[in-house]
């Protein structure tokens, strides 16, 4: 799995312009050649009993003296991921083949997709800690290379450079909580890692380092700044970003760390649920705002992945529907990001929904599709986000009650934003340039599209009902002492559809129902608040920026006039003293004579002195 595409990786950047004509094909070809050895490794599986579907491959030893070991495990947390990783990362590269076509770079596009696919790979597959952090910096590597990949143009390389820094803050996070398992442990295999019985401070602390590093990767409050502004890469990048790779990177590392979230009475664990519904609630505001297309969709993902680590932070309860929302939203995500794609395609790259309008019309299979991918996103019943986001609602409202019903209205603003976007986009009148000529996708991007759909469609329900991932995944993470029912007219249910059903008429109202003014309008002080992503860069450069910068130059100050200043001073009075000692070297012999004469005489005149006292 993580060979196929490291190799078309290494071919497309080694052999660089001789791989131009076909480049992209092989790219293609080894995300599908891994595709195909996951589903052969899933298969393989299930053909084991429960019990022994943890199947481990040592590969070397990484580090003698710490015995330190690299390995590759597959079990059905890892499988889970892989499936999701090759599968819509496969379809993301084939997709990357029309919308990429007119790209003289397109070659090297395709080589950083497949980096990007063997690096998550390494991470869900790695047996330990060690393999996870080289899979987690590869992953952060290959996304700033490609958020920046139209390095050109400047807000894309500074949207790469602050993706990079940001993920270095969450990285350290990491870093150092596996510093302190291998101290504590003396080991960083998870195999090795058993639950524990009751928290004390160390596992608090390892827990909430982890956690750090989850916030990172996933965009989570308060290292989140860095998601919006990476809408400046290419399109597919966005889309395998936010469905199928990086951002669930935390999800994945808090559920394979349950051994320390989860002991009994759990502060780190419920850290996770707090951190999650503050998210979901902060990017379903953010979404609520943006007129960029690719921006909305990236506050919506802020926001899913909230609901995926309020799961998470739920224990084994609601493990399966953290994990079945995270495969569920690769597949609509990805859709609707693809979807809006197409829809830039079709319109000169133009990402302003006030400059669209009407657009079913000219695009009617982007249309269909994304609508599948809107409906499984708010919630529609029977459509996937129904069955795996209302699981980890109820789930939620069942444990943690206030953050439950704090996900009920997160869902409601949800059914807004999302129906915003689609009648903005889909409907209404005409609002575009007089040379934009809206058109639909080839069919290399649109039956992607269409099988994503298909996804968003059924994969909810399939495994939600009867706990089918739940069972699946329980020898990996582990079972709820009762498995619960999925509930269709459950009180928060009932609350959660109401209130989408609420946010989307509202956005009928607002948006479909009357014209779209061309020009945003000023808006209210939330309208501000939401539009400048929750003051969250001003945030960051208050706290941590400027004062940085204020460091930084007393540090240089010091440097210059403390440290530079003592040894140059030093070095100054001993040069201005040997220049003034080497007026005394004269070159005539009289002068040193008398020099020698009045020493003498001083030191006789001294030695008298003396025997006279």
């Amino acid at each position: 799995m993580i060979a196929f595409p490291l190799l078309g990786a290494f071919i497309l950047l080694v052999f660089n312009r001789f791989t131009n004509r076909w480049g992209h094909l092989l790219g293609v070809a080894m995300s599908l050649a891994s595709f195909v050895v996951a589903v052969l490794a899933f298969f393989e599986l299930l053909g084991f009993g429960e019990a022994e579907r943890r199947r481990a491959v040592e590969l070397y030893e990484f580090i003698p003296n710490l015995d330190i070991k690299m390995g590759l495990l597959i079990d059905p947390l890892s499988i889970s991921f892989a499936l999701l990783i090759t599968g819509v990362g496969s379809l993301i590269h084939i997709y990357s083949i029309g919308y990429m076509s007119h790209d003289e770079h397109r070659r090297r596009f395709f080589a950083y997709l497949n980096l990007f696919v063997a690096a998550m790979l390494l991470l869900v597959l790695a047996d330990n800690y060690v393999g996870l952090f080289i899979g987690w910096e590869g992953v952060g590597l290959a996304s700033y290379l490609l958020i920046g990949f139209w390095q050109f143009k400047p807000s894309a390389a500074v949207a790469a450079k602050k993706a990079f820094v940001v993920n270095r803050v969450g990285d350290l996070g990491l870093l150092v909580g596996m510093f302190v398992i291998f101290t504590t442990y003396k080991t960083l295999a998870f195999a090795d890692l058993q639950p524990i019985a009751a928290e004390n401070g160390t596992t608090l602390a390892i827990g909430l380092l982890l956690l750090l590093g989850a916030c990172g990767k996933s965009a989570q409050l308060p290292l989140q700044s860095w998601l919006l502004d990476a809408m400046e890469g290419p399109t597919p990048v966005s889309a395998l970003i936010h469905a199928a790779t990086m951002v669930t990177a935390g999800v994945y590392l808090v559920v394979r760390s349950g051994a320390f979230f989860f002991p009994e009475g759990s502060g780190a664990a419920l850290a996770v649920a707090i951190v999650g519904a503050a998210t979901l609630l902060a990017g379903a505001i953010i979404g609520c705002a943006k007129d960029d297309i690719k921006k909305g969709l990236a506050g919506s993902t802020m926001s899913q992945i909230g609901y995926m680590m309020l799961g998470a932070g739920l224990g084994p309860a609601g493990y399966a529907f953290a994990i079945g929302h995270l495969i569920t939203h690769g597949f609509f995500k990805a859709d609707l990001f693809l979807g809006a794609g197409s829809v830039m395609h079709g319109m000169n790259d133009e990402v302003d929904m006030r400059k669209y309008g009407g657009l079913r019309k000219f695009m009617p299979l982007t249309f269909a599709t994304f609508f599948i991918g809107y409906l499984a996103i708010i919630g529609f019943p029977l459509l996937s986000g129904y069955f795996t986001k209302d699981g980890i609602i109820e789930t939620a409202v069942h444990h943690q009650p206030l953050l439950g019903w704090l996900a009920v209205l997160g869902a409601g603003i949800t059914g807004f934003y999302m129906s915003r976007m689609v009648f903005m986009t889909f409907f209404g009148q005409k609002r575009w340039a007089e040379d934009a000529h809206p058109h639909e996708s080839p069919l290399v991007m649109t039956v992607p599209l269409m099988v994503l759909s298909v996804g968003a469609l059924f994969l909810g329900g399939y495994l939600v009902l009867s706990n089918t991932l739940m069972k699946f995944l329980g020898p990996a993470v582990g079972l709820p002492a009762e498995l619960p029912e999925f509930h269709f007219t459950s009180t928060a249910g009932l609350a959660t559809l109401a209130l989408v059903a609420v946010g989307a008429a509202y956005a009928w109202m607002r948006y479909g129902r009357v014209e779209v003014p061309a020009v945003q309008p000023r808006g209210t002080f939330l309208t501000t608040f939401a539009r400048r992503d929750l003051y969250g860069d001003a945030l960051n450069e208050s706290l941590f920026m400027r004062p940085g910068q204020w460091l930084t130059r007393i540090a240089v100050f010091f440097d210059n006039r403390g440290i530079d200043g003592l040894v140059n001073g030093l070095a100054a009075g001993i040069g201005g003293s040997s220049g003034r000692l080497r007026r005394l070297q004269t070159g005539f012999a009289r002068t040193y004579a008398l020099s020698i004469f009045i020493g003498a005489a001083l030191l006789t005149g001294a030695l008298l002195l003396v025997g006279t006292i």
